[in-house]
């Protein structure tokens, strides 16, 4: 798998079905202790609603970590369908939490169902989304004289400079396609008249531009 959708930013969103407020909070994670610690927050922060039910799927797929709870909801008409709105819209690295303040009117299953599906949906469409790729990343050494041009060439090439570090000389973490890697070495060449080289450092997951 060499790609999937994240969160573009964190993001709240709020619906109202027959005086019963509906919160739906989006934040990016990456752990299962990091979502948990969010529906936590949220549970204090919000201490006067009744319910904080939560859905959250981490990893790429295609066998991300996939939890959902319906906190004190009926089985099945809160976490449920709120997961099935991350998994309909194939994001991934985020947990939903959807804090309800009771209206005083019984919505019914399909009602509850229907709210915290669309809860969810509103939230995702303030926060929006990027891709999240698996990029070969490669180290590159060059000059302090010609980093600058270096760096600023090959991001207009559309390379991605993930890191730049000072010292003796300047050291370029970038981030390429595996199979734009022979380019990439190809370009440096050019650029620096073969003084520079790349180092392979592995694989890593980033947000593309």
């Amino acid at each position: 798998m060499s790609g999937y959708l994240v969160l573009a930013r964190d993001a709240e969103a709020e619906i109202e079905v027959k005086r019963s407020r509906f919160l739906c909070t989006l934040r990016r994670v990456e752990e299962e202790t990091a979502a948990r610690a969010v529906v936590e927050r949220l549970r204090k922060e919000h201490w006067d609603a009744r319910h904080h039910c939560s859905a959250f799927v981490l990893g790429p797929p295609p066998q991300p970590v996939e939890r959902s709870n319906d906190d004190g909801e009926p089985a099945g008409t809160a976490g449920a369908p709120m997961l099935e709105v991350l998994r309909g819209h194939e994001v991934s690295d985020v947990v939903a939490v959807v804090t309800r303040w009771f209206g005083g009117t019984l919505l019914g299953a399909g009602g509850l169902v229907r709210a915290y599906g669309d809860a969810v949906r509103a939230g995702l469409a303030e926060a929006g989304t990027v891709r999240r790729e698996l990029r070969r990343e490669l180290v590159v050494e060059v000059g302090h004289a010609e980093a600058g041009r270096v760096e600023t060439e090959l991001r207009s090439r559309g390379v991605l400079v993930l890191e730049t570090t000072y010292g003796a000389g300047v050291e370029l973490r970038v981030g390429v396609a595996p199979e734009d890697e022979p380019w990439l070495h190809a370009a440096l060449a050019e650029l620096t008249h073969g003084a520079a080289t790349a180092r392979n450092a592995g694989e890593r997951w980033v947000d593309a531009p």
